[in-house]
């Protein structure tokens, strides 16, 4: 029998350290000699955690000889991170959101595609906001499209096509849905407006950080029909007061057991059946799976809110240190990082590359959507799924075509997120 099952999320998964100011080193692989013989190399990365792995340092060190120094900040510090201390990074860890808020201060050199070794094949979600057949990808809130280039190198505006210089090089990304205790609801959960429905009363929980809670409210409200956005991803006033309504009387009459911010929180409330549905993350999910509970990251018929990060290089950056982050960035691409990601249940920016580090039977759990003939293990070797488990959402193309929303910074931002905070302390 098939069994269906959940992916991997952000910062906090078992057994692969998400490190924040620390230096690492040793690994093993290739072709990247450039800087070897110089003076020793330290890059300092600055970001969200999302991809700050201890083995990612260690392999860096061991192929290029770099030593990789992480600072892990939550989102709105990596923003003021960039704008008030650009000095302080060697490279940026910026969701792409961030770049609308970023980009104006000026601090964030164009990234030259000509010296990008693998430019040319990095997934067109990013480089012409397209699925393969020329499908466009959704363009409600901050698509990595609307983002992803400068009109120079040196510039504080982004391009409307396509340009030499892009604002970031593309790392991560991933479709994010609900997480669902599938032995306590025990019928199909289909729509993003069960998270309001009266069956789970004070069983059901939201992610409490504004910028990505609003978007999951916003997913609730239009499903249910309760709201309906021009763009959802940058709503009007008035849009946001009729989400914020609709997310308050659902407060008062008890349906939510818990406003969740960490990874761990959402982890507990699902495990100990406090909560059977809730804003996930893919990691959390897998996380109570690896405790013997039953957990879904389950697809649902309206689609997905998805993310997207990249590296991008500060304005400061000349001479050896800007040739070593872009050393660092084709590494980074060349297939070794990105199957890792991948085997994290991220997506990576440059699918072939990762294919050719990937087994065949991880390729097709992964990125196919098919059965996995054998067990699937984690990138430090922890088994994490069984034989004949099916990835939830099927294959990479399948979910990623079904994005409804990214993460987004709205125009009326200020005034959602003091709603948002006022609806959570009411």
């Amino acid at each position: 029998m098939i069994k269906r099952t959940g992916t991997t999320r952000r910062r906090f998964l078992t057994g692969t350290a998400s490190i924040g100011g620390m230096a690492f080193g040793a690994g093993a692989i290739t072709d990247f000699p450039c800087l070897r013989a110089a003076e020793p190399v330290t890059l300092r990365i600055a970001g969200t955690g999302v991809n700050q792995f201890r083995e990612l340092a260690d392999k860096c060190k061991a192929d290029l000889g770099f030593t990789v120094q992480y600072t892990s900040l939550v989102s709105d510090d990596v923003v003021k991170r960039a704008v008030t201390q650009p000095s302080s990074f060697d490279l940026l860890d910026s969701e792409y959101w961030m770049l609308k808020k970023i980009v104006p201060s000026g601090n964030l050199r164009g990234i030259d595609t000509t010296r990008i070794k693998y430019y040319d094949n990095i997934v067109p979600i990013f480089t012409k906001g397209e699925l393969p057949g020329g499908k466009k990808v959704a363009r409600q809130g901050i698509a990595p499209i609307k983002v992803a280039y400068l009109t120079a190198e040196k510039s504080k505006d982004f391009a409307s096509e396509p340009s030499q210089w892009m604002t970031v090089i593309p790392t991560v990304y991933n479709a994010d849905t609900l997480g669902i205790r599938p032995d306590m609801i025990k019928r199909p959960i289909e729509s993003w407006a069960e998270l309001l429905n009266p069956d789970f009363k004070g069983k059901s929980a939201i992610l409490n950080i504004p910028s990505i809670g609003i978007m999951d409210a916003a997913m609730v409200c239009e499903s249910m029909g309760a709201v309906s956005y021009e763009d959802k991803g940058n709503m009007t006033t008035a849009e946001i007061d009729k989400t914020i309504a609709v997310m308050t009387e659902a407060k008062k009459a008890g349906q939510f057991r818990a406003f969740w911010k960490e990874f761990n929180e959402s982890v507990n409330l699902m495990a100990s059946g406090e909560v059977v549905i809730q804003s996930m993350w893919s990691p959390a999910v897998t996380k109570v799976r690896q405790m013997g509970i039953a957990c879904v990251y389950q697809p649902l018929k309206e689609g997905y809110r998805a993310w997207a990060a990249g590296l991008g290089m500060p304005s400061h950056l000349d001479g050896r240190m800007l040739d070593a982050s872009y050393e660092f960035i084709n590494w980074y691409l060349s297939g070794w990082v990105g199957a890792f990601l991948n085997r994290q249940g991220y997506y990576t920016a440059v699918l072939d590359t990762a294919k050719q580090q990937m087994s065949a039977d991880e390729w097709d759990f992964w990125m196919e959507g098919k059965p996995a003939k054998g067990d699937i293990l984690s990138p430090t070797g922890e088994k994490i799924e069984s034989a004949g488990t099916i990835r939830d959402g099927g294959s990479f193309w399948e979910r990623m075509g079904r994005v409804s929303v990214w993460n987004t910074v709205m125009d009326e931002d200020r005034y959602m997120v003091r709603k948002w905070n006022e609806f959570v302390a009411a």
